[in-house]
């Protein structure tokens, strides 16, 4: 009996982050963006404070739903994270992994799909953070790279999407062309949710049968100098670091599960 109604419980709170979140980015396109586009007229400077806030708000997003039940979580390696100019890179089990790694990620950037800078829940904090929208075609690599010249800290997942259903981690070659090109090593980063929920094309009132717990684990960086050099081209270089992450995320995902 007690267990069947946490799990009503949690439906119930599951529904409420979704609602805050959406609710958050609201007031914050349209009370503290605003205000700060006013006081702060160095667009480098309010872009970064409003990076700090997003960072801010997401780890009391998270610690909120911690709170309510709706889950769990662990982080370790993150001294690993307390540098700049990292292309971090990360497999997608999950709709909420963003909001975690940005949550403890500094002056975090990240490529986000064109579409949220004009919806009306987040296109707010995704214009004033000033992220790399998907629509960049051809010269998306090259906004990727300048980011990470400027200091901040990519975000990048690999696969470009969620993992599907059963499982398998499928990657595209957009971030090891990063990594090739900005001659940047990569840090990755390891995201298991256990029981599985939000995932590609999830219902997100299907909440599992017990609280789910995520646990990150930041490791060590993957130098990009293994995998160019003595006259590989970038194309070659950037083919073969994807087999590489190909096998390690799914080597890393399948150890834990």
């Amino acid at each position: 009996m007690f267990e069947a109604l946490f799990m009503y419980w949690r439906v119930l709170a599951t529904g409420l982050s979704f609602a805050l979140f959406g609710i958050g980015g609201v007031l914050l396109r349209v009370l503290v963006f605003p205000l700060l586009h006013v006081l702060v007229r160095d667009v480098g400077r309010r872009v970064r404070l409003s990076r700090d806030l997003i960072r801010h708000s997401f780890r009391v997003y998270i610690e909120m739903m911690r709170v309510l039940g709706v889950l769990r979580y662990d982080v370790s390696g993150l001294d690993k994270l307390e540098r700049g100019g990292l292309l971090i890179l990360a497999n997608h089990p999950t709709l909420i992994d963003t909001v975690f790694l940005m949550a403890f990620v500094k002056q975090a950037d990240c490529i986000v799909k064109a579409s949220l800078r004009d919806n009306p829940f987040t296109r707010g904090p995704v214009r004033a953070a000033s992220y790399i929208a998907n629509s960049g075609g051809a010269g998306l690599v090259d906004d990727c790279i300048a980011s990470l010249e400027r200091g901040n800290n990519l975000i990048v997942f690999p696969e470009g999407t969620r993992t599907g259903a059963d499982g398998v981690i499928a990657l595209k070659r957009g971030a090891a062309n990063i990594a090739v090109r900005g001659e940047r090593d990569i840090t990755p980063v390891v995201i298991q949710c256990a029981p599985a929920t939000l995932g590609k094309g999830e219902k997100w009132w299907r909440v599992p049968p017990r609280r789910v717990r995520f646990s990150i684990t930041v490791q060590d960086d993957v130098a990009v100098s293994h995998f160019t050099g003595e006259g590989t081209s970038e194309v070659l270089a950037a083919r073969r670091l994807t087999d590489y992450l190909q096998h390690y995320f799914a080597g890393k995902y399948e150890h834990h599960v």
